[in-house]
C-alpha cells in the first residue's frame, strides 16, 4: 500500500508538501522525506508526535532516543502501516529544536501501488519555506509548587567560608 501524505508547515502564509511513501517505510524514511521535500538539510534532531484528532500534543517519537528509558521506540523502530495506519491519522513533526520548525502530518489517502510508482515521491509542493522559523510561545502548565518547597535547606545556610576548596565537601552526604 502506498500513503499519500500531507505535511503542512506552521507558518503564516500556506506550505505544505504531499508526499507518497510506502506503509512499510519507518518514520526515520518519512522524517528523510519530509526534510528533503522542504529543502532542510537533515541533519537537524527531530520528533514525531502522536496526536489526537484534533492536533493534541502527545508522545514523542524521537529520531534518537536520548531518554533514559532505553526501551522506548525511535523513528526507526516504527513503520507508517503501524503508526498512522488509517486515513486522517495525524502526527505533529518538529524539525530542528533550536528553530522549531513545526509540521502537521495527516495521511489523506492510502491505495494500491497499481501503477508500480516509485517511491517515496513528492507529488505537490505549494508555497515557500520561510527564511526563519515562526516563533513559538509555549506555556507551561500551572502547579501546585510554592516557593519554599523549593528551598533546601541545607543551602539556606551556606557559607563559603566553611571551605576552601570542592576538595573540602563531603560528598558522601549526597
Amino acid at each position: 500500500m502506498i500513503y499519500k501524505i500531507r505535511a503542512i508547515l506552521d507558518v503564516t502564509e500556506d506550505v505544505f508538501r504531499d508526499v507518497l511513501i510506502d506503509e512499510n517505510a519507518s518514520l526515520e524514511d518519512l522524517h528523510k522525506t519530509l526534510t528533503n521535500s522542504f529543502d532542510f538539510n537533515g541533519l537537524e534532531m527531530a520528533s514525531f508526535f502522536n496526536t489526537d484528532e484534533d492536533w493534541n500534543q502527545g508522545d514523542e517519537i524521537p529520531l534518537i532516543n536520548m531518554s533514559e528509558d532505553l526501551s522506548k521506540s525511535e523513528m526507526r523502530d516504527l513503520t507508517l502501516k503501524d503508526t498512522i495506519g488509517n486515513v486522517n491519522d495525524k502526527l505533529i513533526y518538529v524539525y530542528d529544536f533550536l528553530s522549531m520548525w513545526t509540521f502537521y502530518v495527516e495521511v489523506k489517502d492510502i491505495r494500491e501501488n497499481s501503477e508500480n510508482i516509485e517511491v517515496p515521491k513528492i507529488t505537490l509542493a505549494f508555497g515557500n519555506v520561510p527564511e526563519n522559523a515562526p516563533e513559538k510561545e509555549f506555556k507551561a502548565e500551572k502547579t501546585n509548587i510554592v516557593e519554599e518547597d523549593l528551598e533546601d535547606e541545607e543551602f539556606n545556610d551556606f557559607n563559603s567560608d566553611k571551605f576552601d576548596s570542592i576538595d573540602d565537601l563531603d560528598l558522601d552526604k549526597y
